[in-house]
């Protein structure tokens, strides 16, 4: 053990060894994860520039031109780190090759398979040349692996970092170790200069209001004890006695205090260490939810470009004028990128869902909901996905309960249940919705499939985001986050979910939630749209006036109101043409987009009612902002309907008939 002389230098070696170790191992860690991070991306980077050279020399290797090859390879002079590089035919030989200037390259006899490894200074990199779907040759790449030199640049950084923070925690401990001590060696030097001399009327001053300063008032009141008892003593022997006592209990008194003072500067050490060991448990926290963020963005990433690959590339085909389709081959093409697209819409909207449920800022309105208007809605629109693989659905026949819930979320639930039922159920299955009361107040609804079923292993991964359980190569299509925000909004809904399954049979999964009171209320929808459509058919077209600035956006509706010869659309580019339009041609209905130039769709939303003309004409807003804030501002601003892009045709001609409906129902009172 070193023996420091001073409670000040004692402070300021525990400080700066604390600081040093922190340093230490922060420091360390950031290089780790750095040097970890560039060797991926150095891998990443020259498989990727392999696979690109491969793509590019394909035809070289198909016509075995070896000359257009090695003028593929001369083309990595740009990239200054790949000092070597040579393709391989389909049966391992060497068939064109590149080396830098002044690089002494050292070619394998023959190809290996797709591989990344180091290899002393270098990096070496194997990737397969694939054409049509048949391995054509190999490319090899060589390249400078600098993780050396980025250590020792790092260390020296490190070092430079580390001597620099020393320097200033000690300066700082130099100036507030003065603060801590003064009071203490202030004593140190009147307790020697008082015995040194025997000058008993000199006084420690007082500079602080903590504990050193009532130890300075105990020592300077045991020097004024001292200075009486020794004048006492001059005048006589009998106070030699007291004096002596009173000497013996101050020494003890500056005793306690010093075992007091030890007994706080160990307790202040025991703080810094904690305080310490939680700011390595933040880091370490941090740095798991850095993983976690990074793992989510690369499953996003991943999903997202999935549908969108097929959208731009068969887009590609349909456009290009080198690569005729025919007829047949053009409708298919339009049902992959219309699939692809709508499951692209679906992800997005999950993705948000997603995120709005995990930072509780979903909005919920709690209500008593009929359960078996929902169960009806929910049969309708499950039964031409059930019906298209074969698979039965049985609903029970007459439920009655009436659930506290936000029905819109509760339908969500409900058809994700549902269709996942349908999807992941084998051919000809069956799928059956069973309603039973779980308690008091509380009601179960399960879904039951046939399908294939789940293993323990599965089971406890189910409610992972992306996660598909194997079935990312299934037929079926997928994002992996549908049950997790079914579960999250079953909570939100004071609800709960279970599962149960068993391999080879199939799967359960019921939620439970709470029940209230019975709704009345009547339902004149139907009787409202099929007056609409009498109405229609007897009548001339349904005049409406579509307000949007954006001419992609106008010829979508205008091809889809061209199918319905009961409408006959008229359009303006942009918020007063729409109002002069409007109070000229009275339409029957008004379609709208908000974000108009110059003059928005709210704002012409509100003049539109201020004008007498035409207050009663029904808007419907048709938008690309689709958030739930935006749809419940939206509705709160009057319009009739609000439907969000892209464009849903069945729920756009669903809105027009209701709307239509709605004001058929209302000439009809009015006779």
């Amino acid at each position: 053990m070193i023996r420091l002389p001073s409670i000040r230098k004692k402070l300021v070696a525990v400080v700066m060894a604390t600081t040093l170790a922190a340093l230490v191992v922060s420091v360390g860690l950031v290089i780790g994860y750095d040097l970890r991070s560039y060797h991926r991306t150095l891998v990443n980077d020259l498989t990727t520039q392999a696979e690109l050279v491969g793509h590019m020399s394909s035809a070289a290797l198909s016509f075995d031109d070896a000359r257009l090859a090695s003028e593929n390879l001369a083309l990595l002079r740009t990239r200054p780190m790949v000092d070597a590089a040579a393709i391989y035919d389909d049966r391992g030989r060497l068939f064109a090759s590149y080396a830098a200037d002044g690089a002494g390259a050292i070619f394998p006899a023959r190809a290996e398979s797709a591989a990344a490894r180091v290899e002393g200074d270098h990096l070496v990199v194997f990737r397969p040349v694939v054409e049509n779907g048949e391995t054509v040759g190999t490319v090899w790449l060589r390249a400078e692996n600098r993780l050396l030199a980025r250590t020792l640049d790092y260390l020296a950084i490190a070092l430079g970092v580390t001597l620099l923070a020393m320097a200033i925690a000690y300066l700082v401990m130099r100036r507030l170790g003065s603060i801590i001590t003064a009071p203490i060696v202030a004593i140190t030097e009147i307790a020697h200069d008082v015995v040194a001399k025997r000058d008993y009327s000199r006084r420690a001053p007082r500079i602080s209001n903590d504990e050193a300063a009532e130890l300075v008032d105990s020592f300077n009141a045991m020097l004024s004890e001292i200075e009486s008892r020794t004048r006492e003593l001059e005048d006589s022997n009998a106070a030699i006695v007291r004096e002596a006592q009173e000497r013996s209990r101050a020494q003890q008194e500056v005793m306690r205090l010093n075992e007091q003072l030890e007994h706080r500067v160990d307790e202040r050490t025991l703080q810094l260490a904690l305080a310490n060991a939680e700011l390595a448990n933040a880091i370490d926290e941090a740095r798991n939810a850095n993983q976690a963020k990074s793992a989510f963005l690369s499953s996003m990433s991943h999903e997202l470009r999935t549908p969108l690959n097929a959208i731009l590339g068969f887009a590609q085909i349909l456009t290009s004028e080198a690569l005729p389709t025919s007829d047949a081959q053009k409708k298919e093409f339009a049902s992959h990128i219309l699939k692809s697209g709508r499951h692209l819409l679906t992800l997005i909207n999950e993705i948000l869902d997603l995120a709005k449920v995990e930072s509780g800022t979903i909005p919920l309105s709690m209500e008593p909901v009929a359960l078996g208007e929902i169960l009806e809605e929910c049969r309708t629109m499950i039964a031409p996905l059930a019906a298209g693989r074969g698979i039965r659905v049985l609903f029970p026949e007459q439920v009655g309960a009436v659930l506290l819930a936000d029905r819109t979320r509760l339908k969500q639930v409900l058809l994700n249940l549902l269709s996942n039922a349908v999807k992941y159920n084998r051919e000809a299955g069956a799928v059956v919705l069973d309603c039973a009361q779980a308690g008091p107040g509380r009601l179960r609804i399960s879904v039951q499939d046939t399908g294939l079923g789940l293993r323990p292993d599965q089971l406890d991964s189910l409610f992972q985001p992306f996660n598909r359980l194997g079935q990312e190569a299934g037929a079926q299509e997928g994002t992996g986050i549908g049950l997790v925000v079914t579960r999250r909004l079953v909570e939100l809904m004071g609800g709960s979910i279970h599962v149960s399954s068993s391999p080879g049979v199939g799967s359960v999964f019921s939620i439970e939630l709470g029940t209230t009171a019975p709704l009345v209320g009547p339902n004149v929808a139907e009787d409202g749209a099929a007056a609409a459509r009498s109405e229609r058919a007897a009548g001339e077209p349904h005049l409406v006036l579509y307000i949007e600035d954006n001419p992609a956006n106008l010829r979508l509706v205008e091809e889809i109101v061209r199918f319905r010869s009961d409408l006959l659309l008229v359009s303006a580019g942009d918020g007063p043409g729409g109002l002069a339009l409007a109070r000229e041609r009275r339409p029957d209905i008004i379609l709208m987009d908000i974000n108009l130039p110059g003059m928005s769709g709210y704002e012409v939303l509100a003049a539109l009612r201020r004008d007498p003309q035409t207050a009663a004409i029904p808007a419907i807003a048709l938008s690309a902002n689709a958030m739930a804030s935006d749809i419940e501002r939206g509705m709160a601003a009057g319009f009739f309907r609000y439907l969000t892009k892209p464009v849903d045709i069945d729920r756009f001609n669903e809105a027009i008939d209701g709307t239509l409906a709605q004001l058929a129902a209302g000439k009809g009172q009015e006779t």
